[in-house]
């Protein structure tokens, strides 16, 4: 098979999977697993408190806006219908009706009919409407009606089987299964005449709008009574009716018809136009079975279905074009043409009109931008650019991947940001003559200009390029300009022109070009005012959308202020598509890409209304009121309710203790914990985009933990007196004990003191003894000095006697000189004995260490021991020891060897140590 036949099966297929597919309203499902209920919404109704009430089955779920809540009835019964008047919220079942009211936050059932007798033993019947005619308020079954009326009840029995009972001008219309529509009025039955017509046919709804009367039977489509006269409904759609089975209808606001069917969904009809549309699970709907329908105080729907809950905001300036089926894919960019739109998405390029979208031929793959150029549209396409114009496609060039295509600031001049670099469209009224800048050969994402000669290019992954080129596009120098203002992350750079000003968005930071430093320098008025966006896309010169945080902001510049609107995350959560927001005007909405389509939005400035809003507190799980004092450390819980459920639904902000900062209000809910004790308060606010208003303040309190309760306090004061009064007590023992002790260290004082007195006066007594005996000593040092003299004066005698001897000659000179020398310097015996004794004491530590040391010696080398200690010459030691020199030298000699002394050791020096 050829690739054209593949592409013409592709371009069939596409078409055909594409039908019946349109902007909608935006529509919120609700399933059990959100409501925690049954399948089946049999009756929806709103609440004076503005809350929406359902019956489901076995429960009647209550919903405001914020939390689900279901109730049963006290007898387990399927509930069938419901009803809202004043504070109440009438209810009816099997064998049982009665009405709900609202007491501290919970449901409380009340029956009506419980112990009144009202349903007979052998009636099996359900009550399958409630409805109120002036001041009596009837319950209805297939074979009975009841009216409550000033407490009382009363019943007529139908004498026909009905489908439903409906109120046209105060006026009950009866609808029979088998004869026809009658007016019940003083209980009687009277056939309408002129709608005969209607026997045999169930009638599922009565309606009237603009003094028409609209029937709605189940298989035999709509008719129309005008001034009595009955006739089919003169609309397309009521052929399709016929075979879609219908169970339920509501006018709507702005001439509109809602139509709930059992099998195709619900459409909603203008009946200005007489176009319609078909809301079903095709698109969006859970579940094309539409068992009932409600009209909300924002004129927006609430279908009851087989298997969930549906809101239809068909009074909101949203539209959403979804396509379920997948075969769309993700949009990139769409475009408002005259007969509907041009769509780029990752399948290709689209073309929606006739209420059907198509394929374009030869497009499959990545679209990624469309601009729009004088009723002409450019097209970046991963194989090319394509250029549709007068619903015709042709490929312009091939240059692969258009991201983006931006106009010059400063002349007609259009650059294309594309895979290899950028295109330049010079001559706008014939695209397909373009330059390319040379020397930039890499994949460009954003491209801007507002001064001649001079281009912005930002790559698709890092960095951002300044290019010069002359008149003949011959590009002259390229630089990285991040590079040079030595910004490190320049990952994701993004450009965006505001007031002929180009901006760069670089890691959470907006910067400014400053020629002539030639580098960026951050830019005040937006760091200021868009720090930490992700995404920006321009609209106008004063208008543009913003990301951040996952919430888009529709931005309003006025100088140099910013009004900021949010814009619902509810329309588009989870459908964004990273870095490739998109914005497209169409007349007065404009054009948003999803993931899954595009949402249409009214853009406009609308200055907040001031929303009365209420607050339910919840402290773990309970419920609590306003200054209530709450355990510490709970959880608390708030559900901020404003009674809106539609797209006036107001975007709230909150503050806990006047702190600076207003946090978003997510789903209506706040939780709180780790809150200190004490007062605490909750302010709930509104910004109209320049200012917050405050709407509701809360407070509360949260009480002390409880080591710090009042029980516990006296138990710390009695444990801390208990304390204090052990510590008291130990303090005195302590005290008593010290007192003992001291005493006991004063005797001990006053013991040591004594025998220190007594040691001192021992030591003083041993000194004196010690004095004493240094005395002898040094007395007998003394004497020992003077028998040395003594001596030393004899040897010199013995000298002078020789030298005597050796000079003279004369015999009797040398007799009287002898005795002269003798005379002079004659010893005594007993003196050299005294030298002796006395050495011996001097030298007793010295003599016993020698001894003991050296048991060989003899007294004589001990003598000469004492002498060498003595520092005493062998000159000197001879005459005392009455030796020679020699012999003085020979008994060192001896010494030396006992001592054992080696060579090198000196005799004297040895015996000084000991």
């Amino acid at each position: 098979m050829n690739s054209t036949v593949i592409k013409i099966l592709l371009f069939l297929l596409f078409s055909v999977a594409g039908t019946a597919q349109e902007l909608l309203p935006f529509v919120e499902n609700y399933s059990k697993s959100n409501y925690q209920g049954d399948n089946q919404i049999w009756n929806v109704t709103q609440g004076t408190d503005k809350a929406m009430y359902f019956a489901n089955n076995h429960y009647l779920l209550r919903y405001n806006g914020v939390v689900w809540e279901k109730y049963n009835l006290p007898n387990k019964t399927i509930i069938r219908s419901i009803m809202a008047d004043s504070n109440k919220i009438y209810s009816g079942s099997y064998k049982e009706f009665g009405y709900w009211t609202r007491e501290k936050g919970v449901m409380n059932y009340t029956s009506l009919s419980q112990d009144k007798n009202v349903f007979a033993e052998n009636e099996n019947e359900e009550i399958w409407k409630i409805f109120k005619v002036k001041e009596t308020i009837y319950f209805q079954s297939f074979n009975e009606i009841f009216a409550l009326r000033n407490g009382v009840i009363s019943k007529t029995k139908f004498p026909f089987l009905i489908s439903y009972c409906f109120i046209v001008d105060d006026q009950i219309y009866v609808a029979s299964v088998e004869s026809g529509v009658f007016i019940f009025t003083d209980k009687k039955f009277i056939p309408v005449k002129g709608w005969e017509v209607l026997k045999h046919n169930v009638v599922h709804s009565i309606e009237k709008h603009q003094n028409e009367i609209y029937i709605f039977t189940q298989r035999s489509g709509i008719f129309v009574s005008v001034d009595g006269k009955l006739s089919p409904w003169k609309n397309s759609l009521n052929n399709l009716l016929k075979t879609g089975t219908i169970n339920v209808a509501k006018f709507i606001k702005k001439n509109k018809l809602a139509i709930g069917t059992g099998s195709k969904g619900v459409f909603i009809v203008d009946l200005n136009t007489n176009e319609y549309q078909t809301i079903d699970r095709n698109n969006v709907l859970m579940n094309n079975s539409v068992l009932s329908i409600a009209v909300d105080q924002e004129n927006d729907l609430w279908l009851g279905l087989d298997n969930g809950i549906s809101h239809i905001e068909v009074n909101s300036p949203i539209s959403i074009f979804y396509d379920n089926t997948g075969v769309l894919g993700s949009v990139y960019d769409v475009a408002p043409t005259p007969k509907g739109y041009l769509i780029a998405s990752n399948h290709g390029i689209f073309e929606y009109k006739n209420r059907s979208f198509s394929l374009l031929p030869n497009t499959q793959g990545q679209a990624w931008d469309i601009s729009e150029i004088d009723s002409k549209y450019l097209i970046g396409h991963n194989s090319g650019t394509f250029l549709y114009q007068n619903e015709q496609l042709s490929l312009l060039n091939s240059i692969n991947g258009g991201w983006n295509l931006t106009k010059s600031a400063i002349n007609n001049t259009y650059f294309q940001a594309n895979y290899t670099g950028i295109s330049i469209y010079n001559r706008f009224e014939n695209f397909s003559q373009n330059v390319l800048v040379s020397d930039l050969v890499k994949p460009i994402k954003y491209v801007a200009q507002n001064k001649k000669n001079e281009l912005w290019a930002a790559d698709n992954y890092k960095g951002l390029y300044r290019i010069l080129y002359d008149d003949n596009y011959k590009t002259k120098t390229i630089e990285n300009i991040t590079q040079l203002s030595k910004i490190k992350n320049d990952f994701g750079v993004i450009i965006f022109e505001f007031r002929n000003e180009i901006l760069f968005l670089i890691d959470n930071t907006w910067y400014t070009y400053n020629s002539i430093l030639n580098k960026l320098e951050e830019n005040k008025l937006f760091n200021t005012n868009f720090k930490n966006c992700t995404d920006i896309v321009a609209i106008d010169s004063s208008q543009f959308i913003v990301l951040k945080e996952g919430i888009l902001y529709y931005i309003l510049a006025q100088k140099n202020t910013f009004i900021w609107n949010i814009i619902q995350e509810k329309y588009y959560k989870g459908k964004l598509i990273n870095d490739y927001l998109k914005i497209f005007k169409n007349k007065e909405n404009y054009l948003l890409n999803l993931d899954d389509g595009f949402i249409s939005l009214e853009l406009k400035h609308r200055e907040t209304v001031k929303t009365p809003i209420l607050i339910d507190a919840f402290a773990n799980g309970i419920a609590i009121t306003t200054n209530e004092k709450i355990g510490f450390n709970s959880e608390v819980n708030f559900n901020i309710i404003s009674n809106l459920y539609g797209s006036r639904k107001p975007n709230l902000f909150y503050t806990i203790n006047n702190a600076q900062d207003f946090i978003l209000v997510k789903n209506g809910r706040i939780f709180l914990s780790n809150l200190i004790s004490g007062n605490q308060k909750l302010e709930i606010f509104s910004n109209d985009g320049s200012k917050y208003q405050k709407l509701k303040e809360y407070n509360f309190l949260i009480g002390q933990p409880w080591y710090f309760s009042l029980w516990m306090i006296v138990l710390y004061v009695l444990v801390s007196g208990s304390i204090l009064f052990l510590y008291y007590k130990w303090n005195k023992m302590r005290y008593i004990q010290k007192l003992l002790l001291q005493e006991e260290e004063l005797k001990h004082q006053k013991t040591i003191l004594e025998m220190e007195l007594k040691a001192e006066h021992e030591l003083n007594t041993q000194e004196y003894e010690k004095h004493i005996l240094e005395l002898e000593l040094q007395t007998k040092s003394s004497e020992v000095a003077g028998k040395s003299l003594s001596i030393a004066k004899q040897s010199e005698m013995i000298e002078n006697i020789q030298s005597i001897l050796d000079k003279e000659a004369d015999i009797n000179k040398i007799k009287s000189e002898i005795r002269k020398a003798i005379k002079i310097n004659s010893v005594n015996k007993h003196e050299w004995e005294i030298f002796e004794t006395n050495l011996n004491q001097i030298h007793s530590d010295f003599i016993i260490k020698l001894s003991q040391r050296f048991p060989v010696l003899t007294s004589k080398d001990i003598k000469l021991c004492i002498y060498l200690k003595m520092n005493l010459s062998s000159k000197e030691i001879a005459p005392l020891m009455n030796i020679s020199f020699r012999g003085v030298e020979l008994q060192r000699y001896r010494l030396r060897k006992k001592l054992e002394l080696v060579q090198e050791e000196s005799l004297s020096k040895f015996l000084l140590t000991l």
